[in-house]
C-alpha cells in the first residue's frame, strides 16, 4: 500500500482546551521516576549502615560516660564519613539529572490547526505530532500521513537497522503494538526518525507506552544486595559477642583483684570499645567513596558505591551488541561489482578506490538524500568524500534533484532523478535498495539473479546489510508512474556494517585473561551476531536464538547458558531470563546496555552498567554504574579498578585486625598482672581514630598488584574477612604485642618512671604499626618490590605520624593530656628498632601465607 501524500492543511489536531483537560486527567507524558535521592535521604541511608551506627553509638557511650574529648573524636570521624558519602552520591545524582534533562525530547504538535512546539512531557493522547528526520518520537503513535518514514528502534529492540513505516488505513485492522519489524503503522516513544516525514496521532503516553511498560516492570525487580554489607553485619555481630564477653571478664577480674566495682565497669566498657573496630566504617566508606572517584576519572559514574566491591568477583559479562560492542553507526564495509570483483574500504591496507568502482559509489550517493540523516545514506556520503574527492564522480550543488520515488512495501527500492550541471536534456536516475528489488528493476535473467543472490548470501554471512545499486537515464520531462518504466543497468552491491568499537577486541582479551566470560545478547540476526562476535574475539560457534530460547524451560536454559556465548534475535524479556539463568548457575553477572530493553536485565544483574551517552533514563536508573563515554573498553578499566579496590580493602582490613591485637592486649595486660594502667580511653581513641584511619589511606592509594588481571575472579562466597586473612592478622598482632609488652615489662621492672614507661610503650607500639603498614602493602610482592611502587600517601603518613608523636613529647599540653614522661635518644632508638624487627621478621614469615592471602 503506497504511503499517503502529506496534507497538513487539512489537519486541525486537538483543541488546546481539550489537550489541557486530558493533561489534567491522564497526567504528563513521562515515566514514573523513582523518588529523588536528596542529600537528607542519602544521609538516612548512610546512617542505616550497621558499622557507621556502631561508630556513632560508641561516641554516644563515651559522651554518657563523660569522656567528652573521646566522644567528640569518634563523632567527628563519624560525621566525616557521612560527609564523604553524601558529597559523592549527591554529585552522582546531579550528573544523572543533567543527563535526564539533555535527553528529554520536545515535540511539534498541531493544535487548533496550528503547529506548536511543546515539551515532550506535555504531549497528550490524541495529539497530532509532526515528525521529521532527526526527531525523537515523544509518545506511541499511529501514522496518519507519511512520506517514506523510517525509524531507528534500537533502544527498544536492540536492532541497529532502521525499520520502514506505513500509513494506517481505515480498512486495515490494527495489530497489537510491538516494536521491531518493517511495514507497521506504529511509531514508538523514544525511537528516532532517520528518514522521511509525516503526521502521527498519539495513542499512548507515559507508563502506557512500550517504553513505559518496561519501566513499570522494573518496579517488581529487586537489586542484588551488596555482599560486603552482608559480611560487615556478620562481622559486627561477631565482634559484639567477643567484645561483650571480654568486657564482662575484665569487670570481674578488675573488681576481684583491685576492688572498686564502679571503676571496673568503666574499665570493662573502655576495653570492650578498644576491641570493636570503630575505624572500619570510616575505612569502608572512604575506600568505596574514593573508589567511585577513581573510577569517575576513567569516565565511569558509580551510582552505588557498594557495587565496586562486587566487580572483583564478576565471572560473566553480558553485553548488548548495538551501541555497546559496536559504534551504532553505519559504514560501508564492502563493494562488490557484477563480475565479483571486491573492494573493502574499511581495511587499513586498502588502496585508493579503483576506477571501476567509482560508478558504484557515485550512484549510491545520487540515490541518497543530499543532506541525509539516515545512517546508511550518511555512510555513502562519507565514503564519497573519502574516495571520490577531486574526481568527476562527486557532484556539487550544481546538480539538482528533480524527483524522488520512495520505498514501498511492494518495491523495496528508491530512485532519484537528477538534472546534470551541463544543462543537457537527459536526466540521470540513481536507484538503490534490496538486491532482489534492484535485480527486478534491471530485469536480470534467472542465471544472473542466482549468481547475484549467492553474492548477497556471502556478504550477509559476514554480518553486512546488503544494498543493490543501479543507474538509468531519461529524456522526457514527464516522469513515469513507476520506477519499473526506466531502463536500469545493474552496477553492483554495497555491504554496510555497524563497525566494532576499536577498544573491544583488546577488552575482550583482557576479560578472558581475567577469567571473565563475555556473552553477547542482541536482537540482531544470527549471521550479523556471528560476524560481530568473530571480530570481537568471541567464540560464536554456539548461537542461541530467541525462538530456541522460548522453547527451553528454566532448568534447560540454565544448562544451555553454560556453553553459549552468543544470543541472537532476543526479545527484552528474554534478556532477563538469560541473566537469571546465569545467576542460577552461581555466576556473578555484569550486564551492559544502553536501551530501555536492557533495563530489566541491568537491574536484575549483580552489576548493571549503562551507557551514559546514548543510553536512556530507564537504563541509567536501573544500573549501578554508568559509562559516560559509552566505551566498552572502560568496562575492563572498571573491572581492573574494582579488583584493585577490593585487594586494597583486604589489605586495610587485615592491617586493622592486626593493630587491634596489641592495642587490646596492652590494655588488658596491666589488669591481668597487676601492673600500672598503661593506656586510657584517650590513648585508645588516638590510636584507633587517628593513627589507624590515617594509615589506611596508604592502602587506598596503593597501586594494583601485577597479576590483578591475570588471576581468575575471586570466589563470590569468599568472605572479605577470610580465615586466612584473620589468621595472618592475628599472627602479626601477636608478634607486635609480644615485642611491645616485653619492652613495657622490662622498662617497668628496671624502675623507669610510670609516665616514661607509658611513653616508651606507646611510641614502640606506633613504630610497630608503621612496620605493619609496610608488611601489608602487598600480599604477593616482596618488600623491595612494594617499596619500588610509587605511593605518595605513604610519605605523607610517615610525616604525619612523626609530627603527632613529636607534639606529644614537645608540647606540654599534649604531654599532660597523654600523661607522657620525657624520652631520651636511646629510648627513641629502641622504639624504631622495635618497628624494624616487626617488619623484618614478618617479611620472612609472609611467603608461608602468600598463596592463602591472594584473592
Amino acid at each position: 500500500m503506497p504511503n499517503t501524500p502529506l496534507s497538513h492543511a487539512l489537519v486541525r489536531g486537538l483543541a488546546e482546551s481539550e489537550a489541557q483537560a486530558r493533561l489534567q486527567l491522564e497526567g504528563y507524558n513521562e515515566l514514573p521516576r523513582p523518588d529523588r535521592r536528596t542529600p537528607f535521604r542519602i544521609v538516612l541511608e548512610v546512617l542505616r549502615e550497621p558499622m557507621l551506627a556502631l561508630l556513632l553509638g560508641g561516641g554516644l557511650i563515651y559522651l554518657v560516660l563523660g569522656d567528652l574529648k573521646e566522644a567528640l573524636i569518634l563523632l567527628a570521624f563519624a560525621m566525616m564519613s557521612v560527609v564523604i558519602t553524601v558529597v559523592q552520591e549527591t554529585r552522582t545524582e546531579r550528573v544523572l539529572e543533567a543527563l535526564r534533562d539533555l535527553s528529554s525530547p520536545r515535540a511539534l504538535v498541531i493544535r487548533d490547526g496550528e503547529r506548536k512546539r511543546i515539551a515532550g512531557r506535555e504531549v497528550v493522547r490524541g495529539d497530532v505530532v509532526v515528525l521529521a528526520e532527526g526527531d525523537r518520537v515523544p509518545a506511541d503513535a499511529v501514522l496518519t500521513q507519511s512520506e517514506d518514514v523510517q525509524t531507528d528502534e534500537s533502544l527498544l529492540t536492540g536492532e541497529s537497522v532502521p525499520v520502514r513505516k506505513i500509513v494506517k488505513h481505515d480498512a486495515t485492522p490494527l495489530e497489537p503494538r510491538r516494536p521491531g519489524g518493517d511495514d507497521q503503522p506504529y511509531v514508538f516513544s523514544g525511537s528516532l526518525v532517520v528518514r522521511g516525514h509525516g503526521l502521527a496521532e498519539v495513542v499512548a503516553i507515559g507508563a502506557l507506552s512500550e517504553i513505559g511498560k518496561i519501566g513499570q516492570a522494573l518496579r517488581g525487580l529487586e537489586s542484588e544486595p551488596p555482599r560486603l554489607q552482608t559480611q560487615t553485619r556478620r562481622l559486627v555481630r561477631m565482634f559484639a559477642t567477643v567484645g561483650g564477653f571480654v568486657s564482662v571478664l575484665v569487670v570481674v577480674l578488675y573488681g576481684l583483684l583491685r576492688g572498686g566495682w564502679f571503676e571496673a565497669v568503666l574499665a570493662g566498657i573502655a576495653l570492650g570499645m578498644s576491641m570493636l573496630p570503630e575505624e572500619l566504617p570510616v575505612v569502608l566508606t572512604v575506600f568505596l567513596a574514593m573508589g567511585a572517584w577513581r573510577i569517575s576519572r576513567a569516565r565511569v559514574l558509580t551510582r552505588r558505591a557498594a557495587a565496586i566491591e562486587t566487580l572483583g568477583s564478576a565471572t560473566v559479562l553480558c553485553t548488548d551488541k548495538t551501541g555497546t560492542l559496536t559504534e551504532n553507526r553505519m559504514s560501508i564495509a564492502e563493494l562488490r561489482l557484477r563480475d565479483e570483483e571486491i573492494f573493502t574500504p574499511g581495511k587499513p591496507t586498502s588502496a585508493k578506490l579503483p576506477e571501476e568502482f567509482h560508478d558504484l559509489v557515485e550512484f549510491g550517493i545520487l540515490a541518497s538524500t543530499p543532506d541525509p540523516f539516515d545512517p546508511m545514506e550518511r555512510a555513502f556520503h562519507d565514503l564519497g568524500r573519502d574516495q571520490l574527492a577531486d574526481t568527476e564522480h562527486l557532484h556539487g550543488p550544481e546538480w539538482k534533484l528533480e524527483h524522488t520515488y520512495g520505498l514501498r512495501p511492494d518495491l523495496l527500492a528508491m530512485s532519484q532523478i537528477w538534472r546534470a550541471a551541463d544543462g543537457r536534456q537527459e536526466f540521470v536516475i540513481a536507484a538503490k535498495g534490496a538486491p532482489e528489488a534492484i535485480a527486478d528493476l534491471c530485469h536480470l535473467s534467472a542465471a544472473d539473479l542466482a549468481a547475484l543472490m549467492q553474492s548477497v548470501d556471502a556478504m550477509a554471512a559476514e554480518g553486512l546489510r546488503v544494498l543493490g545499486v543501479a543507474r538509468a537515464s531519461f529524456a522526457g520531462p514527464i516522469w513515469p508512474e513507476s520506477q519499473h518504466d526506466f531502463a536500469f543497468e545493474f552496477l553492483g552491491l554495497i555491504g554496510l556494517a555497524d563497525p566494532l568499537r576499536a577498544s573491544v577486541p583488546v577488552a575482550v582479551r583482557e576479560c578472558r585473561s581475567a577469567g571473565i566470560k563475555v556473552v553477547m545478547i542482541t536482537g540482531d540476526y544470527p549471521a550479523t551476531a556471528r560476524a560481530i562476535a568473530h571480530q570481537a574475539g568471541l567464540d560464536a560457534d554456539d548461537i542461541v536464538t530467541g525462538d530456541e530460547l522460548e522453547r527451553l524451560s528454566e532448568a534447560e536454559l540454565a544448562r544451555r547458558v553454560q556453553a553459549a556465548t552468543v544470543f541472537a534475535r532476543i526479545m527484552p524479556e528474554q534478556k532477563l531470563r538469560i541473566v537469571n539463568a546465569l545467576k542460577a548457575n552461581g555466576e556473578i553477572v555484569t550486564m551492559t546496555g544502553d536501551g530501555v530493553n536492557d533495563a530489566p536485565s541491568l537491574k536484575a544483574a549483580h552489576i548493571g552498567i549503562a551507557m551514559g551517552g546514548r543510553g536512556t533514563d530507564v537504563a541509567r536508573e536501573a544500573s549501578s554504574i554508568v559509562l559516560l563515554d559509552d566505551d566498552f573498553g572502560s568496562i575492563v578499566k572498571t573491572v581492573r579498578l574494582g579488583r584493585r579496590i577490593y585487594d586494597n580493602l583486604r589489605k586495610a582490613v587485615g592491617f586493622i585486625f592486626a593493630v587491634h591485637v596489641p592495642i587490646a592486649g596492652l590494655a588488658l595486660l596491666p589488669l591481668l598482672f597487676g601492673l600500672p594502667i598503661l593506656f586510657g580511653p584517650m590513648h585508645i581513641a588516638f590510636l584507633e581514630m587517628v593513627i589507624d584511619p590515617v594509615c589506611t589511606l596508604v592502602f587506598e592509594a596503593e597501586t594494583e598488584e601485577d597479576d590483578v588481571m591475570r588471576r581468575p575472579p575471586r570466589d563470590p562466597d569468599e568472605p572479605l574477612f577470610s580465615g586466612s586473612l584473620i589468621g595472618w592478622s592475628v599472627l602479626q598482632g601477636m608478634f607486635a604485642l609480644g615485642l611491645v609488652a616485653t619492652i613495657f615489662i622490662v622498662a617497668f621492672k628496671r624502675g623507669m618512671p610510670e609516665d616514661e614507661v607509658r611513653a616508651l610503650a606507646f611510641f614502640s607500639l606506633v613504630m610497630t604499626i608503621v612496620g605493619l603498614i609496610l608488611v601489608n602493602r602487598s600480599f604477593s610482592a616482596s618488600l623491595l618490590t612494594a617499596l619500588s611502587r610509587p605511593n605518595p600517601a605513604l610519605l605523607w603518613v610517615l610525616i604525619a605520624v612523626t609530627t603527632m608523636l613529636g607534639l606529644t613529647l614537645i608540647w606540654p599540653f599534649a604531654s599532660g593530656l597523654f600523661r607522657f614522661g620525657p624520652l631520651h635518644l636511646d629510648d627513641l632508638t629502641l622504639t624504631v628498632e622495635a618497628g624494624a624487627v616487626v617488619l623484618v621478621i614478618l617479611e620472612l614469615i609472609k611467603p608461608l601465607w602468600r598463596d592463602r592471602l591472594r584473592s
